[in-house]
């Protein structure tokens, strides 16, 4: 009795040319992009004024990447990203994890409304004006500490996605064990829950830093002049005429900025797609 099996007509084929298709993809979206980026960064004022792929014919890298240091006020612009990147994704991350948590644990009608609302933020943005008003009434405009609420704000949402459906598959029967030593719901959040959110932390980490790291449209309204970050930075530079048909200082600019958020997916890529997959899509 033969027990050969036969695939869809086509199917085959189709498997073949599936790898070849998503490299060129890849390649089309994502390397040709990076690389004009890379080599116009390294080129002169004349041979960078209309980006190709064409390499350099001399390169300029030490000279023109001296320049953009010097005279794009890096450093400051670089601190002042830190001083709202850092703050806004370890606060987002903490409260978000703390709200997942009783998400997670409380099973309700009201329970499931609020949890729809909490993540309502994923595709409803938020209205500008609104924010720059209401951050005039608190005497947050124009502060570091305004644009650390906003992006809080702005992302809790990707945390409570991520992390709540991770703690669904958290036996409870490890925060009862540990609510029967003593412990209160603050130790069981720290010394339970929060140690094995790991991967999908990791995960949320590298979206939001990548967010915040690259946002000009929200700081431009919120501390645009009273507060350098790299992306606002690099949009005032270009817009005073510092850069005007500087396309080769533009693109050292950005591969210097894109430098530390590169390193950070560098370090967490691993836990990226584990991360999804044990806490989004569960």
């Amino acid at each position: 009795m033969s027990t050969a099996t036969t695939s869809p007509t086509g199917h085959g084929p189709w498997r073949r040319v599936q790898p070849v298709v998503a490299l060129l993809a890849v390649v089309v979206l994502i390397g040709l992009p990076l690389y004009i980026t890379v080599v116009t960064s390294v080129k002169t004022q004349a041979e960078a004024l209309n980006p190709n792929l064409a390499p350099p014919t001399s390169w300029h890298l030490a000279e023109n990447y001296a320049q953009v240091w010097r005279d794009g006020r890096i450093p400051a612009a670089f601190w002042g990203s830190v001083l709202v990147m850092v703050p806004a994704v370890a606060g987002v991350l903490l409260f978000g994890s703390m709200a997942s948590w009783v998400l997670a644990r409380r099973s309700s009608r009201w329970n499931s409304l609020l949890y729809a609302l909490a993540i309502s933020g994923l595709v409803l943005p938020p209205a500008v004006v609104t924010l720059v008003l209401l951050l005039r009434q608190l005497g947050l405009a124009g502060t570091a500490a305004g644009m650390i609420g906003v992006y809080m704000g702005m992302y809790m949402s990707t945390v409570i996605f991520f992390v709540t459906g991770f703690i669904r598959t958290i036996p409870a029967e490890l925060e009862e064990a540990a609510r029967v030593d003593g412990a209160g719901p603050v130790r069981v959040f720290f010394q339970i829950i929060l140690p094995l959110l790991g991967p999908t932390l990791s995960t949320a980490t590298i979206l939001i830093c990548l967010y915040v790291w690259n946002d000009v449209f929200y700081a431009f309204f919120v501390v645009g002049g009273r507060l350098d970050t790299l992306p606002l930075n690099l949009f005032q530079v270009a817009s005073a005429g510092l850069y005007l048909n500087n396309w080769h200082l533009i693109f050292a600019y950005v591969v210097l900025m894109s430098l530390p958020m590169v390193l950070i997916f560098i370090i967490g890529q691993r836990k990226i797609i584990s991360g999804i997959t044990s806490g989004a899509v569960k």
